[in-house]
């Protein structure tokens, strides 16, 4: 999520702050020559040999004296060892004065796929393991008179581990990665994905964004294809990458900047802008020497932008509340807009959220023109919490005059009610239609995306799915990324059936499971158990009167849906410090979930609690601004009692505390972070896929942050962890320190501490990015990586000089190319699993 505020017409997140209730390479191929000996029996030989990123590990071929071994091969012994996800190479040598033909069989052990397996150089990467285990592999030469020679060799394979080196925090304006590894840049902003649209520019003076990249990219997902171009969820060489689009650096996507003309904005820029928002679908194939490259005229790219027509389901779709003149029924809408984090479903689908919707409206709450007066007192509760209160629009769409009469894709975003008019002939509903999630088939762009009102009207940050399990019901979990919000989850009502992964028709059991369950909202205990409270109507209470509000009465199931954060401080849910992504433990089924940060505004020094439980100063900046409050975040975990994905009581930890580890005390470093994995502000978590090693026994964890209060140390950054399980730290008394030298203590439960084992440095971003979107293909050997606003500036004209060049800088200086967001492929130098 990005947390700025830009100049006039510019963006703001709007709805913040709303809640006014109480390395160095290892396993490298090593190529080695081993002697040839004397012909054995009709003149062929053979010899063994595995290779682990320097060590090599042989047996004797079985046709020779064993008393007599071979003197130039080493014998079995710890050279024979290596680790999950790590590449092994078997190198066998025969000769004969005819023709030789020969094989590798592995023959005991976890199955191991060979690559090459009918050369005399077979190569396989490591299966996961949960405890050192043997592999032994034989390699047989046949020579010209049919006589075979064998030979064997033992491969000891020990659990995964992350075989790199923490790499160290650093402001330059590249993608730092560990050494061993290639970086290569992939689709970028305004990069063409349609036939005959023109390569971009980056002058400011391209057009047509419903067929390019978008900008601000956000959440990504892989979703495999079959060389045939059918859905392959094990395809690892061609796929259709899905990624959000957030927000704009409108400074960059104009010749110089937005401009207006009488107070109106431009009918094409502002067009530029609402398309450059929204998702994008781009196919992306692995080439020869794993090369990898997007196809700009694939079928299957697509772009969904805030003009692309979609449709509504669930208990919220045909009622008043979502009634246009676009749609005077409430069954349809146009677009998505401000998609942040993301999910995906087992059957094939991407869910995009909506989050920080509101800002775009304009609503004129002051003055001569104020529609407050056209709005019962119930909807000026409704409009307020949801921060709907802008005097003028973020970009000012709604100035546009448009070329083409009855053309309202402007005049949307200007969302007073006006006197004498009716949701059918003002825009005064348009705000409802947007804070959903938004479930997209990314193989099929016939099919319009369905937003699952179901789900609740937030400012969704994600949709993360809980463990499938066969005969239960399952769980979605849901982030409200504003300071103060609350943590939610969708449990459907029907059981999982594992058949319908598969079904072809995808976003009808998205109806299925999406469209009917019951949502909740999450309630931490101090001894460290949670209560999840459902908000049903009749089960919730009304909201109580505060401030300008009068006491707000939901009328219905619908009612809650549509104002689901009211429904929240009804119940008394508990505030959380910006709940954003949701990740899920392939292996344990707990929920990881990212509190970015909080100010001593929103959480002062009494108002902390067992689960957001620090308020301290972290100064930044070389004049030592105070940040008060919780600047540098958290990660929270809890399981599910019974690990029941439809429990309604769970346990909870702090898995991680973020931290500035050289001017921190015990107080606010509370996991023992050291410079070589210290953090602030965790936004993006996803764990690895369970497809390859790094998501098996102990997944891999990826951790990514959006900064501002650690930016005077480095540029965002992505960490990677393996993690331990709930429960396993302890509970910690800590003291607070405010503004006025008032101290107060708070106890809370922190996980494990940190160890260089267990939380590393992967990646460093250009200046002034955020890294968000995070995924691999199923086989774990190519990382993607979004990295969103590269020269980031709070102004809405190019700055001079640029403070960014990348992705341009990434292959040398490039002082005059304006900065793009863009995907990074990550692949690891010698082919094995990222990040082990």
């Amino acid at each position: 999520m990005t947390e700025s505020t830009d100049l006039a017409f510019g963006y703001s997140d709007g709805d913040v702050d709303t809640n006014n209730t109480a390395n160095p390479t290892l396993n490298a191929l090593i190529e080695q020559r081993y002697s040839r000996r004397d012909a054995l029996r009709s003149g062929a030989s053979a010899a063994t040999v595995a290779v682990f990123g320097g060590g090599v590990l042989a047996a004797c071929d079985n046709a020779s004296d064993a008393a007599d071994p071979f003197p130039n091969l080493v014998s079995v012994g710890s050279s024979g060892a290596t680790s999950s996800g790590r590449v092994v190479t078997l190198t066998g040598e025969a000769t004969d004065s005819g023709a030789i033909t020969s094989a590798w069989v592995q023959t005991s052990g976890p199955a191991a796929a060979l690559i090459g397996a009918n050369t005399p150089n077979a190569s396989f990467i490591a299966p996961s393991v949960s405890a050192p285990t043997g592999l032994t592999f034989q390699y047989s030469a046949t020579d010209s008179a049919g006589q075979t020679t064998q030979g064997s060799v033992a491969v000891t394979v020990s659990p995964a581990v992350m075989g790199f080196t923490s790499i160290a925090k650093n402001k330059n304006d590249v993608v730092t990665v560990p050494a061993g590894y290639t970086v290569t840049v992939m689709t970028r902003l305004g990069d063409p994905i349609a036939a005959g649209v023109a390569a971009y520019k980056n002058d400011g003076t391209d057009t047509n964004f419903a067929q390019r990249i978008g900008d601000h990219g956000d959440a990504l997902y892989w979703y495999g294809l079959a060389a045939a171009g059918a859905r392959d969820d094990n395809s690892s060489v061609r796929g259709l990458m899905v990624q959000n689009h957030e927000n704009l650096n409108v400074q960059y996507l104009h010749p110089n900047g937005p401009t207006t003309v009488g107070g109106a904005r431009p009918e094409a820029e502002a067009l530029k802008e609402i398309e450059a928002h929204g998702v994008s679908v781009t196919e992306y194939v692995e080439g020869a020497n794993r090369a990898w490259t997007y196809v700009q005229n694939s079928t299957f790219n697509r772009r969904i932008t805030p003009n692309t027509e979609v449709v509504f389901n669930g208990p919220v779709k045909g009622s008043a509340w979502l009634r246009t003149p676009f749609s005077t029924d409430g069954t349809k809408g146009r677009g998505t807009i401000n998609n942040c984090a993301n999910g995906h479903t087992l059957w094939g689908t991407n869910i995009t959220c909506e989050e920080n919707w509101a800002g775009y409206f304009r609503r004129d709450n002051s003055g001569a023109e104020t529609d407050n007066a056209q709005r019962t007192a119930r909807e000026l509760v409704a409009l307020r919490r949801y921060g709907v209160t802008a005097n003028a629009g973020s970009y000012g769409w709604h100035t546009v005059t448009p070329s083409t009469a009855g053309d309202t894709r402007f005049a949307r975003w200007d969302a007073r009610a006006t006197v004498g008019g009716s949701a059918a002939t003002d825009w005064r509903n348009e705000p409802n239609q947007f804070g959903w999630c938004v479930e997209l088939d990314p193989y099929d762009k016939t099919q319009a995306p369905r937003k699952r009102t179901a789900l609740g009207r937030l400012g969704h940050e994600g949709a993360w799915h809980g463990k499938f399990i066969e005969g239960k019901k399952l769980a979605v979990y849901l982030g409200d990324d504003s300071r103060g919000e609350y943590f939610y989850k969708f449990v459907t009502a029907a059981s999982w059936t594992a058949a319908d992964a598969q079904r072809a028709d995808r976003l009808a059991v998205g109806d299925k499971y999406l469209d009917s369950g019951t949502l909740y909202v999450a309630k931490f205990n101090a001894n460290g158990t949670g209560t999840w409270v459902p908000l049903t109507f009749g089960q919730v209470p009304n909201r109580p009167a505060q401030g300008s509000d009068v006491e707000y009465v939901f009328e219905d199931q619908i009612d809650i849906l549509v104002n689901t954060r009211l429904a929240g401080d009804a119940v008394g849910a508990t505030k959380m410090d910006r709940p954003e992504w949701t990740a899920t433990n392939n292996v344990t089924g707990e929920i990881y979930l990212t509190l970015t940060n909080n100010n001593a505004t929103v959480r002062p020094l009494a108002g902390t609690d067992a689960a957001n439980p620090r308020h301290y100063n972290d100064p930044t900046g070389p004049a030592n601004t105070a940040q008060f409050g919780n600047p540098n975040g958290h990660i929270l975990r809890l399981r599910e009692n019974a690990d029941d994905p439809a429990a309604t009581g769970f346990t909870w930890d702090i898995y991680l505390f973020g931290a500035d580890s050289a001017d921190s005390n015990s107080d606010v470093n509370i996991s023992g972070l050291t410079a070589a994995n210290d953090f602030s502000s965790p936004d993006g978590l996803w764990f690895s896929r369970p497809q390859n090693a790094g998501g098996l026994v102990k997944p891999l964890l990826w951790i990514q942050t959006d900064d501002g209060a650690f930016t005077d140390r480095t540029n965002n950054q992505m960490l990677v962890a393996m993690p331990g399980t709930t429960g396993d730290g302890a509970s910690v008394t800590i003291t607070n320190r405010g503004s006025g030298g008032a101290t107060a203590t708070q106890t809370t439960r922190r996980g494990a501490l940190a160890t260089d084992a267990t939380l590393k440095r992967f990646l460093v971003g250009p200046v002034g990015c955020e890294i968000t979107g995070v995924d691999t293909t199923p086989d774990g050997r190519t990382l993607f990586v979004g990295i969103q606003h590269p020269g980031e500036t709070s102004g809405t004209t190019v700055p001079s000089p640029l403070p960014s060049n990348w992705p341009a800088s990434q292959a040398g200086p490039a002082p005059t190319s304006r900065p793009r967001s863009a995907i990074v492929a990550i692949t690891k130098n010698d082919g094995g699993v990222v990040g082990l």
